[in-house]
């Protein structure tokens, strides 16, 4: 028994050799190639325009009056 574990001992690295631990022969299949995209058609601009902003949306955007700093 203590000549068994002086051998191993002393061996140093080896491959493990379980079946676990072996390269599998069958392996696991490809993944399936992606469909290619079917609408790379360019499309035409909408019938009634883009966006139109209203002529008054400046008002939205007023600027606050600004305090003056501390002395």
């Amino acid at each position: 028994m203590e000549k068994r574990r002086d051998e191993r001992e002393n061996q140093g690295c080896e491959t493990p050799k379980r079946e676990i631990n072996r390269i599998p022969l069958q392996f696991p299949a490809t993944p399936k190639k992606k469909r290619p995209i079917l609408s790379k058609k360019k499309r035409d601009p909408p019938k009634n325009g883009y966006f139109q902003p209203p002529s008054d949306l400046e008002t939205l955007f007023v600027r606050a009056p600004r305090s003056e700093a501390c002395a």
